[in-house]
């Protein structure tokens, strides 16, 4: 059975129950704590420790209340957003593979199209349109011709998605609304200043600080097109570090950025991070007051989702 239909006969059987759990809008968000924003970085296959975070923080009912994503996290921004539990990323990623997402293609512009991940969001995806997430989202990409930084948050989920992952040289661009977008990136490559526009008062950065290539040097063009883009990411950090009021980093160095097929590996990585980030999450806050979470409920979510 293939990937695409194996996650959908999953996805599919307790959607209902899902559409019947209302949204938390932000204007409940209770006055006895800051609103939270979390900003996923890029990272391809690395990226997937943003779910290890995910599923730390819904262990111990920290709220999320926005959410803003670039490249890989805005994939898996999305899908969390639309209702999607760090549980059911997780067994979504162990199927996962580069397959799924591109393929290579005979074109000017790049050696792959991410054409195949419209096929995957339409599936693991609960809604189409960000008016639907039960989370605000945020997706950035960037206008190919004037270089200028755009910001999803209204309108068609997938195309937004899939123009914020067109890493340049390796994915074709994207056409979105009559413009050609690549990689959020260039733009915001961990997106905390959308979240601060949003509304956010504490805003969570998630960046991993690992370049593409390591001691061995580039392998082949690839190599040194993302190797250049890390570098340039790196020396541009502290743009966007000024909008956040915490880092995690997982440590992912020791996987290669296409490294798929070891997603529980870097998930732990993710999960990792968030516990010790976890003191300072909750210095925000109230000790007595409740936590009001975003994510679904206990009765809306089934206990196990099967995907073979």
């Amino acid at each position: 059975m293939s990937l695409f239909r194996r996650i959908g006969r999953s996805l599919s059987a307790f959607k209902r129950e899902m559409e019947r759990v209302p949204a938390i809008p932000p204007s409940v968000i209770p006055q006895t704590r800051p609103s939270i924003g979390i900003a996923l970085g890029g990272g391809f296959a690395r990226g997937l420790a943003h779910i290890g975070v995910l599923k730390i923080f819904e262990e111990h009912n920290i709220p999320i209340d926005y959410i803003a994503g670039t490249s890989v996290g805005a994939v898996i921004g999305a899908a969390y957003a639309s209702g999607v539990s760090g549980k059911e990323l997780t067994e979504i990623a162990a199927l996962v593979r580069f397959k799924d997402i591109g393929r290579y293609t005979i074109s000017r512009y790049g050696l792959c199209s991410n054409d195949r991940l419209v096929g995957l969001l339409e599936r693991v995806l609960r809604v189409r349109t960000f008016e639907e997430l039960r989370i605000p989202l945020a997706v950035t990409a960037t206008d190919f011709v004037s270089g200028e930084p755009v910001i999803f948050r209204k309108g068609d989920l997938i195309d937004p998605v899939r123009a914020s992952c067109a890493y340049p040289g390796v994915f074709t661009p994207v056409q979105v609304n009559g413009r050609l977008m690549v990689d959020g990136l260039l733009a915001h490559s961990v997106p905390a200043k959308p979240l601060r526009k949003m509304g956010a008062e504490k805003v969570i950065a998630i960046y991993f600080n690992a370049h593409w290539v390591k001691q061995g040097g580039p392998k082949h063009v690839l190599d040194v097109i993302g190797q250049c883009f890390s570098i340039a990411q790196a020396n541009m950090a502290c743009l966007w570090q000024a909008e956040a009021d915490l880092l995690i980093e997982p440590n992912v160095a020791a996987f290669s950025f296409d490294a798929f097929e070891r997603a529980a590996e870097i998930i732990r990585a993710g999960e990792e991070a968030a516990r010790a980030a976890l003191p300072s999450i909750r210095a925000w806050l109230p000790e007595e007051a409740p936590v009001q979470s975003l994510k679904p409920t206990p009765a809306a979510q089934p206990s196990s989702v099967q995907l073979a």
